[in-house]
């Protein structure tokens, strides 16, 4: 059975975040690592190059394929942040109604810049998802 690929490493989140070219952008996701930390109580791990992880969560499918991910993350990417995790959230379409500019992928999260959504909103958003999957 394939191994993941993106697995917790040693990497340095502040050494992540410090490298993400564009001002704005890295503000924004130390504030997002600010924000993420403060609600789950974890502190930040590398998962991978460029996912800033936190807490672990054991998965098995269906077909006994079983692994670990993140509990929640995000990462800078080309064109956005994308959030890992926020899936599971019990009122997530509701709470997605308030947050403002983002748009939503297979699982993921992705905003522009944290000045485009309601960060009380995004706040709620994760604690019902890692409230959720810590069950």
């Amino acid at each position: 059975m394939a191994e993941n690929k993106t697995k917790p490493t040693e990497a340095s989140v502040d050494g992540y975040l410090d490298a993400i070219d564009d001002e704005a952008r890295r503000k924004d996701c130390k504030a997002l690592a600010k924000l993420i930390a403060k609600v789950t109580k974890l502190k930040p791990k590398m998962w991978g190059t460029a996912i800033v992880g936190f807490g672990t969560l054991k998965y098995k499918y269906e077909s006994g394929r079983e692994g670990e991910t993140c509990l929640i993350g995000f990462s800078s990417r080309k064109g956005d942040i994308s959030i890992y995790g926020t899936a599971s959230a019990p009122r997530r379409e509701a709470l997605l109604a308030k947050l403002g500019k983002h748009k939503t992928g297979k699982g993921c999260l992705y905003i522009g810049k944290l000045q485009d959504v309601d960060v009380g909103v995004l706040e709620k958003l994760i604690a019902e998802s890692v409230r959720t999957k810590s069950q």
